[in-house]
């Protein structure tokens, strides 16, 4: 498990950041320096730097003196699952071709937690494992820029993937989707591993959009 210390902006920026992936700030709600002060309980040099990364994100835009949040649109979602779907094949089956035994094994760990959660049926736990399932495979993949685009566009859709997920047939579905990848990769199916992972984006694809 990666360890890595964050200053206080970094937090306000991920603090706020899932506020508004999650949707605890609403689409269209107006925000102020002084306003996510007070909310966040610390002083508005650090929420000053956090408002001007998520401006540069696209997740806030200028409005006069203030800020609008922006958050994440229809178009944006679609888009999205498209990049990811195109994405995710690549780095996992880069994966298939680079991951060590000790990598292969936590992503096993993961699925079985995943399941755990599955079993009763806990939407914030299995969210949580399959953020992790996913992270261990950007970061088996060997590539900095899959990596590195890929975790920020899996993030972004949190709030479409945890609503999916709630969906007890879909949850159970998902958890086969991933044992087959774990398969592959381990296996170093590399063109296995593309197919599916491609598969599992766009039936979570189907999913999201017909819900939101």
């Amino acid at each position: 498990m990666e360890h890595k210390m964050i200053s206080l902006a970094d937090q306000v920026y991920e603090k706020i950041e899932a506020d508004i992936l999650t949707g605890a700030l609403q689409r269209g709600e107006i925000v102020t320096e002084i306003k996510l002060s007070e909310r966040l309980a610390v002083s508005r040099t650090p929420v000053r730097e956090a408002m001007q990364r998520l401006e540069h994100d696209h997740l806030l835009e200028t409005v006069g003196k203030t800020s609008r949040v922006v958050g994440v649109t229809q178009e944006d979602l679609q888009d999205i699952l498209l990049i990811r779907m195109r994405l995710e094949g690549i780095a996992t089956a880069r994966a298939a071709r680079n991951a060590p035994e000790e990598g292969i094994g936590e992503l096993r760990e993961a699925l079985d937690v995943q399941e755990f959660y599955t079993g009763k049926q806990d939407p914030v736990g299995i969210r949580d494992m399959d953020n992790r399932f996913h992270q261990i495979i950007y970061r088996l993949c060997g590539s900095a820029p899959l990596r590195y685009t890929l975790e920020p566009l899996h993030r972004r859709i949190v709030r479409y993937r945890q609503v999916s997920i709630t969906d007890h047939q879909r949850a159970e579905e998902s958890l086969d989707e991933h044992r087959a990848i774990l398969n592959a990769i381990a296996d170093r199916d590399e063109a296995a591993a593309e197919t599916l992972a491609i598969a599992h984006v766009e039936h979570a694809m189907r999913h999201i959009l017909k819900g939101a």
